[in-house]
């Protein structure tokens, strides 16, 4: 039991340090808070587990070496990337909710879609689990079975969901003091960053494949 804990306090500080590095998840976050509060946070990072029980379910059954594949790559990265552009698009379009006559989010897809799109369409999503989360599942499997992958998985999530769920809460207090100019440049700000990562990725899964 003490061993468990121990791993998925490992696993929490893994996910913490993964979170905390900027990309399109945290931009998806920043702009759903603006518009749905505190509860656009855990409900992106709901789309994100989504997608890493996904993501697991094809490890435990053997397809980690079609994931890691070199069409894989550049099947993701090119696709993932043209995603990420037009996310980033639609997020630089959108409108302060205060200067609406009906608030609507910056997307149609919602948070959950949202934190599903924006973990599938990330290239690295998939690099880190094919090496370092594989390495970790094998790694509980090896001294505790089922307990050991449930231990990781739950230190895991927690470092996303506290850090995403702080991010929320903080981004939508600031939008009741945010103007309409101040807004809009951080709006623009993220959809910017959104598209030159997705422009990134794109042209890493072509020099990659030659």
């Amino acid at each position: 039991m003490v061993e468990v804990l121990l791993f998925s306090a490992s696993s929490f500080l893994v996910g913490l340090s993964g979170a905390l590095v900027p990309g399109p998840m945290l931009t998806v976050t920043i702009s759903n808070s603006l518009h749905k509060g505190p509860m656009a946070g855990p409900m992106v990072v709901s789309g994100h587990i989504i997608a890493e029980v996904a993501i697991l379910m094809l490890l435990l059954l053997g397809l980690g070496w079609l994931i890691g594949s070199a069409t894989a790559t550049l099947l993701i990265g090119t696709v993932g990337g043209l995603v990420l552009v037009y996310m980033g698009y639609r997020i630089s379009q959108s409108s302060p909710p205060r200067f609406q006559g009906k608030v609507k989010a910056p997307d149609k897809y919602g948070s959950v879609l949202g934190g599903i799109l924006s973990s599938i369409s990330n290239p690295y999503f998939f690099i880190w689990w094919v090496t370092i989360g594989w390495a970790f599942v094998l790694k509980g499997l090896e001294f505790a079975g089922l307990a050991g992958i449930l231990g990781f998985m739950a230190g895991h999530w927690a470092a996303d969901l506290g850090f995403y769920s702080l991010v929320s809460f903080f981004t939508s207090k600031g939008s009741d003091i945010l103007t309409q100019k101040y807004y809009r440049a951080l709006m623009y700000g993220c959809g910017i960053f959104m598209i030159c990562l997705g422009i990134y990725f794109v042209f890493s899964a072509q020099i990659g494949s030659l």
